[in-house]
């Protein structure tokens, strides 16, 4: 089946992927980093103490992931996604009157688990659940509300700030939620697969079974695999989360840095696509070995940017990156273990990944505090990517003979 017939044939559900993966982008850290110099500057904080206060939240938004993320397996999307929706716009409007850095952390907490935890977790797993031979193509579909969202709303943001006070912009934010809530209660009036909670309508992991999260939890593939997840979380959002200290240190404007965006995001939109079609013509197995890579080598370059023209080369090969981790990362928990306990076992890797998101920020605002810009910690944090490589391919190397011919 074509990408065009596709798309017509499944475009409700496929837009209702769309616009979670999109809203999400209201509690995911380029957005919220937008507004970094001012927070700071209301509360009084250095980049340390802002970096602890995401961290706590963070931190916090990931544990309860390990239980909220779960319920995508007992409740349907459309009475979840309701739900997730009118608490992530309370969060948003809380944002615009919290008054001090104590409660500034259940701000924070709120934001990250509803945007990047349970919106996150609720587009990728509906796409995951919702299609089987075609898996690879829909969750590319789905998670152009990603880049979408990463590509115009700082530019858009950024824009107004310059303009109103940006307390008044988390009522903008606030109310573009709420416009989205009766959208997706339309487009899922009725779901593709009614009987998604039936045995038959589920796919088989490793060992040709049904993997429970405890089992998921027992098993080395998971461990080996947990670099792979932390790693483009914690030093991904870093790099957004730090892009004020960044162009400050290099002496660029933020509007320039921030007006990279597009072209990071078409990288990221072209490889998000040409994963998924890899994913489903070759298998999941022979792609996420590889993901990290591009992660390592876009840190290099951007330690050792001077311009802001090799800036865009860094994000360039940092979009492919996130366009390959986007979609084949996704797909790989439901062909290794199965997809009637994916919501449980997706949401241990939510959880790891919102904590990655959480350290991230902490640790690179630690070191900043103690004299060690942000480009000086690019070259271990590559290093990392490319140990974080090795472990996943030897991973997938051994237990790949596991999974159902």
């Amino acid at each position: 089946m074509g990408y065009l017939r596709f798309v017509i044939e499944n475009r409700l559900f496929l837009l209702a992927g769309f616009l979670l993966c999109f809203t999400s982008s209201f509690g995911q850290t380029y957005f919220i980093s937008l507004f970094a110099g001012e927070i700071k500057g209301s509360f009084s904080l250095t980049d340390g103490g802002w970096g602890a206060i995401y961290t706590i939240g963070t931190t916090l938004s990931a544990i309860t992931m390990i239980w909220a993320g779960a319920l995508t397996d007992r409740f349907r999307v459309r009475q979840l996604s309701f739900g997730v929706m009118i608490f992530l716009a309370l969060a948003c409007m809380a944002m615009a009157y919290v008054p001090n850095g104590f409660l500034l952390v259940f701000v924070i907490y709120a934001l990250r688990l509803m945007g990047q935890g349970m919106m996150s977790q609720l587009g990728v797993v509906a796409m995951s659940r919702w299609f089987m031979a075609t898996r690879g193509r829909a969750i590319s579909l789905a998670s152009m509300g990603f880049a979408v969202g990463q590509a115009v709303l700082p530019i858009l943001f950024v824009a107004l700030l310059l303009q109103a006070d940006w307390r008044n912009l988390w009522i903008v934010a606030t109310v573009c939620i709420l416009f989205l809530i009766p959208v997706m209660q339309i487009l899922l009036r009725q779901e593709r697969t009614p009987q998604s909670m039936a045995e038959t309508a589920q796919s088989l992991g490793m060992h040709g079974k049904h993997w429970t999260r405890g089992a998921l939890l027992r098993h080395p593939l998971f461990y080996m695999m947990i670099p792979l997840v932390l790693g483009p979380a914690a030093w991904g959002t870093a790099l957004f989360f730090q892009q004020v200290h960044l162009t400050e240190v290099k002496g660029w404007s933020l509007v320039s840095f921030v007006a990279l965006m597009p072209i990071y995001t078409v990288s990221t939109i072209a490889f998000t696509f040409i994963t998924g079609w890899a994913v489903d013509r070759f298998g999941v197995k022979w792609v996420v070995p590889f993901q990290m890579l591009p992660f390592a080598l876009s840190f290099a370059v951007l330690a050792f940017a001077d311009t802001i023209w090799m800036a865009g080369v860094g994000l360039v090969i940092f979009g492919i990156g996130q366009g390959m981790q986007g979609t084949a990362t996704t797909a790989f928990w439901a062909v290794f273990y199965g997809t009637k306990h994916l919501g449980a076992i997706k949401a241990a890797a939510a959880a790891l990944m919102v904590f990655g998101s959480a350290i991230g920020p902490g640790i690179t605002g630690a070191f900043i505090d103690l004299g060690i810009d942000f480009p000086d910690q690019m070259i271990p944090i590559a290093l990392f990517y490319v140990g974080g490589a090795v472990l996943a391919g030897l991973g997938i190397l051994r237990y790949q003979r596991d999974l159902p011919r």
